[in-house]
């Protein structure tokens, strides 16, 4: 992997869904200074409420198309018909204006921006059983019996799959799960000043008599 230069990390958040891991972004990023969710580009209809350049960047198919053909996508993948991606361009941004970015995506997203940068945290969402996971879908009245199995088999191939993620968050409290995302942040950026050493080694003026 050729490394891409950066002075800003990237934070991939992933769960099944039901994990409560949209809650933790926002309540993370709304505490902590300079990071902002990644605002991601899509082909699916507007939906009542959502702003363009706020939600989603609402683009049509070949607009994507010509996006990936451009190279100028970092990370994408396609659900139910329509494609979801970051542009390189919106990383490039976050950073110059001194930002560090949180994406709220699936595994496939994250494998691509640990392919392509540096310094890219991933995170892993996990409910604090199977049982609890499936006792929050159901409260949310939207699922019959079969569609809670199915999601919940889902859920257990979805871990699977991010098994290889750096950090595990348990979703059990929902302060201490906030708590522990923000800390995993104030230690990567911690770990990312490790540069700041040879700085202070290369200034010697003061130690010269």
């Amino acid at each position: 992997m050729t490394a891409t230069p950066q002075k800003h990390l990237l934070f991939v958040v992933s769960a099944p869904s039901g994990a409560g891991k949209t809650s933790l972004c926002i309540e993370a990023v709304n505490r902590l200074q300079a990071i902002r969710f990644s605002v991601s580009h899509t082909t699916r209809p507007v939906r009542s409420g959502e702003e363009h350049g706020k939600n989603y960047f609402f683009v049509s198919p070949a607009e994507f198309e010509a996006l990936l053909q451009q190279n100028k996508i970092a990370e994408w993948t396609e659900i139910y018909g329509n494609r979801y991606g970051t542009a390189k361009q919106t990383i490039a941004e976050a950073f110059a204006g001194g930002y560090d970015l949180l994406f709220d995506i699936d595994e496939r997203g994250g494998r691509q921006l640990t392919d392509t940068y540096d310094d890219v945290a991933t995170i892993l969402v996990v409910p604090p059983s199977l049982a609890e996971l499936r006792r929050r879908l159901s409260g949310r009245g939207t699922e019959d019996e079969h569609s809670l199995r199915r999601r919940l088999m889902r859920a257990k191939e979805e871990m699977a799959q991010m098994r290889w993620y750096k950090y595990i968050i348990v979703n059990d409290r929902f302060e201490d799960a906030v708590e522990q995302l923000m800390a995993i942040i104030t230690a990567e950026r911690c770990r990312r000043d490790h540069g700041i050493v040879e700085e202070l080694l290369n200034e010697d003026d003061l130690c010269k008599g």
